[in-house]
């Protein structure tokens, strides 16, 4: 029997599904960084209230920019999932970019946007 070459259309919808309630819970997650960055939940004047302390002020700061980072990974983990939802409609998802090889279904059951075989990826670490 010849090796299979790409997922079915059956086998992309599943993928589809799973990546698209990935994406509504990372968008959420997103939102909620953002807010706690941008304070845009905030209707008081913590923010600007001349009554904090030096170390409170320094607190804070770290916080935002920690919860900045963390945006900023979410916005990718994001654009890594839409770019999936992309292979699936171009029916190439799921296929090794460096082997040409399916990439197992457990594999991307665990991470949906994998471009990648664990054997590539083994492969490429030095």
């Amino acid at each position: 029997m010849a090796e299979k070459t790409r997922y079915s259309d059956e086998e992309l919808e599943e993928f589809r599904t799973l990546i698209l309630d990935k994406l509504d819970v990372a968008k959420r997650d997103y939102e909620q960084l953002r807010a706690g960055v941008t304070n845009s939940e905030g209707n008081d004047v913590s923010d600007t209230s001349p009554t904090f302390k030096v170390l409170e002020e320094g607190a804070t700061t770290l916080s935002k920019e920690e919860s900045g980072r963390l945006a900023q990974r979410q916005m990718k983990f994001i654009q890594s999932l839409q770019g999936a939802l992309i292979r699936i409609e171009n029916k190439t998802y799921g296929i090794c970019r460096e082997t040409g090889k399916l990439i197992p279904k457990e594999r991307l059951r665990a991470v949906p946007h994998a471009t990648l075989s664990i054997e590539a990826k083994e492969s490429g670490v030095k």
